[in-house]
């Protein structure tokens, strides 16, 4: 097969969606793979170092998506680059399907491209290496405490001087899925005293385990609060109230907050009102690392940091981004996983499969939506 890297456009994406040791294996395993020349430059893989690992640098992405099989992309793309891929091929990408504009969907369709959503990869033991949204969320977790580190200006751990005692930072994690446990994990490393909640009971053990102490209502719904998939239910209006309660009083005594909760396909739970943000110390911050889907907190604004009443308010809607390398090392080998579920013998694209995996990740297909979930 012919695979095709794209650069990305999007403002502030840095990413790409292969390395020169994702290509050198897509060849080993009988793939050609075109690369779209500086694709990789921001991300400190140049176009160098994708020609010495076999591939061929195109100047412009129809140059490169010419006669490909399968086109690589970190984002979905936008209308333009819609035009230049080749019809019938195969686009894999994270393509933020619930927000995904119906014109652009039509556009995918008039090409009769077979998209592929790394968002819907399922959460099941065999497609773990696959799993795109965990490898992103991990760097974000992390990249999330160091953030609001800096913003903070204060030293994270316990410092005994002879001039004096420097207090540890306080830190609270709002959601401790795959994010917000490296940002416990991280905020630790660093000194900090780590507290954390959220509404999967099994985090509890998870949050104890690196060492922070775990703070949620635990009633009834608490436990029963997860789904089959391993996400968070939303819970009910007068479970939000009673651990919006616990949060206001607990919120008030905290440095640096990091708020992680998102539900697939609806806006994101406002965890930290403008009172709970008033009711913190001058010199505290807040990081919410759901911004781009409405924010945890209604404060918040994409890519900005707000300041209320000398609490900052940081909105940082593409973390994996400012950690560019590691990103596009990570998510390229999400993509190389999944390459063999649709190769057939000889290297050939093949969509013809019941593989549950290769199912859930379907969007459209020879002109239509196929993925139920759009529908």
């Amino acid at each position: 097969m012919k695979i095709s890297v794209l650069k990305e456009r999007r403002p502030g994406e840095t990413r790409v969606a292969a390395t020169p040791e994702t290509v050198k294996k897509l060849i080993g395993l009988g793939h050609t793979v075109t690369v779209e020349g500086g694709a990789g430059t921001v991300a400190g893989f140049l176009d160098a170092a994708f020609t010495e690992a076999g591939a061929s640098i195109a100047g412009s992405a129809a140059e490169a998506a010419s006669g490909a099989d399968i086109v690589f992309k970190v984002r979905r793309p936008e209308p333009g680059e819609i035009a230049a891929l080749p019809e019938g091929a195969a686009l894999i990408a994270l393509m933020e399907p619930y927000a995904y504009p119906a014109e652009e969907l039509a556009a995918l369709n008039a090409k009769k491209i077979a998209a592929l959503s790394m968002e819907f990869t399922p959460r099941i033991t065999r497609a773990q290496s696959m799993d795109a949204l965990s490898s992103q969320s991990n760097l974000a977790g992390y990249r999330s405490v160091i953030e609001g580190a800096q913003i903070y200006g204060r030293a994270m751990p316990m410092m005994m001087t002879a001039a004096g005692t420097v207090a540890p930072a306080k830190v609270f994690i709002m959601g401790a899925g795959v994010a917000g446990l490296q940002a416990i994990a991280t905020a630790r490393r660093l000194g900090a005293v780590v507290t954390a909640n959220d509404v999967r009971p099994a985090a509890k053990e998870q949050v104890a385990s690196l060492g922070a102490k775990f703070i949620a209502v635990e009633d009834d719904e608490f436990k029963a609060a997860e789904t089959s998939g391993g996400y968070a239910k939303e819970m009910s209006p007068e479970y939000q109230a009673k651990q919006a309660a616990l949060t206001a009083s607990h919120i008030a005594k905290q440095d640096i907050v990091v708020t992680t909760a998102l539900i697939p396909g609806r806006p994101a739970p406002v965890l930290i009102t403008e009172e709970m943000v008033k009711s913190m110390k001058p010199g505290s911050v807040i990081v919410d690392m759901a911004v781009s889907q409405g924010g945890n907190c209604p404060l918040s604004k994409a890519d900005e940091i707000v300041d209320v009443g000398g609490v900052k308010v940081a909105g940082f809607s593409n973390l994996p981004a400012r950690l560019p390398a590691d990103a596009s090392s990570l998510y390229a080998k999400n993509l190389l996983a999944f390459i063999p579920l649709i190769t057939a013998e000889g290297g050939a694209l093949t969509l013809d499969t019941e593989d549950e995996v290769v199912v859930a990740m379907l969007l459209t297909r020879n002109g239509a939506t196929v993925s139920e979930r759009l529908k």
